[in-house]
């Protein structure tokens, strides 16, 4: 059908710039909404020194594990050493796996991982710390605002985005792709 031609060259053209462009705004969506989140929480984890970060701070066991800090009277110096090493693990994977997106480096790993933290994220919310109702929300629904179940599924859409098709052609990965000779699948 001839008046379809200007349709379908628009979509070749689309086709081809997706592989570089969806990558490059995904990462530059993730600056912009998500980046400063996830680093504001991390600030709260940390313990003081410079050391902090292997020492989580009392808010870092309040969020993580608010049952089991209840149960041990909120005194975080109760719980053991799973404790410590899932909140330390927890805190370094909000400072650093955002800043591999940012950068573009380990992009495809770090957004999966990404993928994984906002899934225990949500688990904890849920079961840690109760949320239901509205805040919890539902899918298929008229409202598109909850804040777990609407929202962080467009974060892991995102972020698969990412996972899937790599950084984009401003990155660290494709800088060191070059450098190794290596193929970089899926972005010209």
């Amino acid at each position: 059908m001839p008046m379809l031609a200007p349709y379908d060259r628009l979509a070749l053209r689309l086709g081809r710039l997706a592989p570089a462009l969806l990558p490059t705004l995904a990462r530059a969506v993730f600056a912009a909404v998500l980046l400063q989140y996830f680093w504001s929480s991390a600030a709260t984890k940390i313990g003081p020194g410079p050391l902090g970060f292997l020492m989580p701070s009392d808010a870092a066991y309040v969020q993580i594990f608010p049952r089991a800090l209840e149960a041990a009277g909120y005194d975080s110096s109760q719980l053991g050493l799973f404790h410590w090493a899932v909140a330390t693990a927890g805190t370094l994977a909000e400072l650093l796996l955002p800043l591999l997106i940012l950068i573009g480096l380990f992009t495809r790993l770090a957004a999966f991982a990404m993928i994984g933290f906002v899934l225990v994220q949500s688990l904890t919310d849920i079961l840690g710390h109760g949320v239901g109702g509205e805040d919890l929300g539902r899918w298929f629904d008229a409202a598109s605002g909850a804040l777990v179940l609407d929202q962080r599924t467009l974060w892991a859409f995102l972020l698969a985005t990412l996972a899937l098709l790599g950084a984009g052609p401003v990155s660290l990965d494709r800088i060191l792709a070059r450098r190794r000779g290596a193929a970089f699948p899926q972005n010209p």
